[in-house]
């Protein structure tokens, strides 16, 4: 029998890697924080979190199908389900269930499909879900049920968030003092109204320690994100104390982590070398605490991801790494 030499092209090695693994590892690594959002929102999060992920899963199946003709969906390589969680997580617990499908829409429709699905679209799908809602409806979108209700819904009782708190002070409203902000355990915990995905610390950390160990991502985002919020907000907290709260209470605050960890790492959205996810992470965190201080709202993430996921192709562009066998040209 003749013996054949057989070439091929390279990568000659295979990782294993793919998509639909990373995006179910993602997916693993968002499970403490919705067992949390479950434990402090109960059924609020459990109505929120179906109707968001349903959602999202049938605009993107109707999309591929009847608007773009395609035979093959693409709902099984999983971006379509995170996005649909992740929106969930951007969400107050006792949204109304139409806005949570508009947003879903806005979302998979707008913010994704529009520009090509999956690796084409320029800015979070999720995030740009959030945010059209924020600005389309404000007043359900900051509306924040107390946690511990496990049974209501729509008739939840609310209250305020520590950002709204933090925000209030900063504006002089009446009546308002950092004495009432909870303390950084409960913070760290989740024990404070919020988005559902945003108000346990601990459960985002440890999502963050399994994408690392996982190797899904990298640390260069999400440690340049709250390392440059902890030291802006901690030099704006030296200057006056009575007034900014420490670095410790912002980093556990609001959708700080949340954003950090899985919204600003998204593969598509972010700088490719390590040098630009550095600039990438740090002007994030810079335009969070700038808004968070001096802005209009009382949370600044999710508008410092959208902004710079625009300037992610000129990050790109000019941190290009050094092509292998190039020699640098002498001046």
């Amino acid at each position: 029998m003749e013996n054949k030499f057989i070439v091929s092209l390279s990568p000659h090695v295979h990782s294993g890697d793919s998509v639909q693994k990373n995006m179910y590892g993602v997916l693993i690594a968002l499970v403490p924080a919705f067992i949390v959002s479950l434990i402090f929102f109960g059924l609020g999060a459990l109505i929120v979190m179906a109707t968001s992920v349903a959602a999202c899963l049938f605009f993107e199946w109707a999309i591929v199908k009847y608007l773009l003709k395609k035979d093959a969906t693409t709902i099984g390589d999983g971006s379509a389900l995170i996005t649909g969680v992740l929106l969930a997580f951007n969400l107050p617990s006792n949204l109304p269930i139409w806005i949570i499908i508009l947003g879903a829409l806005f979302a998979i429709g707008v913010g994704k499909m529009s520009f090509g699905g999956l690796g084409n679209n320029p800015f979070n799908p999720a995030l740009a879900g959030r945010v059209f809602l924020l600005l389309s409806f404000p007043v359900q979108m900051t509306t924040w049920p107390v946690v511990g209700q496990l049974t209501a819904y729509a008739d939840a009782t609310t209250g305020a968030t520590p950002l709204a708190i933090m925000k209030g002070v900063i504006t002089g409203a009446p009546g308002v003092s950092l004495d009432q902000l909870p303390d950084s355990l409960s913070l760290f915990f989740g024990n404070n109204g919020g988005c559902l995905g945003e108000v346990s610390a601990a459960a985002l950390l440890l999502g963050l320690f399994y994408m690392l160990w996982k190797k899904i991502i990298t640390w260069h985002i999400p440690v340049s994100i709250l390392a440059t919020v902890f030291v802006f907000s901690g030099i704006m907290h030296l200057v006056n104390p009575a007034l900014y709260v420490s670095p410790v209470i912002q980093l556990l605050s609001g959708g700080l982590m949340l954003g950090a960890v899985f919204m600003a790492t998204d593969y598509v959205t972010s700088p490719m070398s390590h040098k630009g996810m550095l600039i990438y992470g740090v002007c994030i965190g810079v335009l969070t605490v700038v808004i968070r201080l001096f802005g209009a709202y009382p949370e600044g993430v999710s508008f410092a991801i959208l902004i710079m996921n625009a300037f992610t192709p000129l990050i790109n562009t000019y941190c290009k790494p050094k092509r292998f066998g190039e020699v640098a040209k002498k001046k």
